[in-house]
């Protein structure tokens, strides 16, 4: 199980033309980042608690804004140093998604 993440323009669909509008993409630590989310309630947990690890999930730079805060809180408690550089690696996409107007932020589950 893993998340991959990419930075789109626009908003992203599985259709082919998702490439046309991809800014910058993350693979590398898709486990990582699934294992370090998994923990959150999705009630309770603000926009990263949304993220499904099996679904796909899109958010908008507004929302990126949002979670830019709550990823901060997630790496200092981070339980390993994979998960780390997986939520540092989440906090720079999130980071790129809030400075990008239009863009959204598309969250590729298993």
């Amino acid at each position: 199980m893993g998340i991959e993440l990419e930075l789109h323009s626009g908003r992203p669909t599985r259709k082919k033309s998702a490439r046309d509008t991809l800014l910058r993409s993350s693979y590398e630590y898709g486990e990582g980042l699934a294992s370090a989310l998994s923990g959150l309630d999705l009630h309770n947990s603000g926009v990263l608690g949304r993220v499904d690890p099996y679904r796909d999930t899109v958010i908008n730079e507004q929302e990126a804004e949002v979670a830019r805060r709550e990823v901060a809180v997630l790496i200092e408690n981070a339980a390993t140093e994979h998960q780390r550089s997986a939520l540092l690696d989440l906090a720079a996409m999130l980071e790129a998604c809030a400075a990008t107007p239009g863009s959204y932020l598309w969250f590729i589950g298993d």
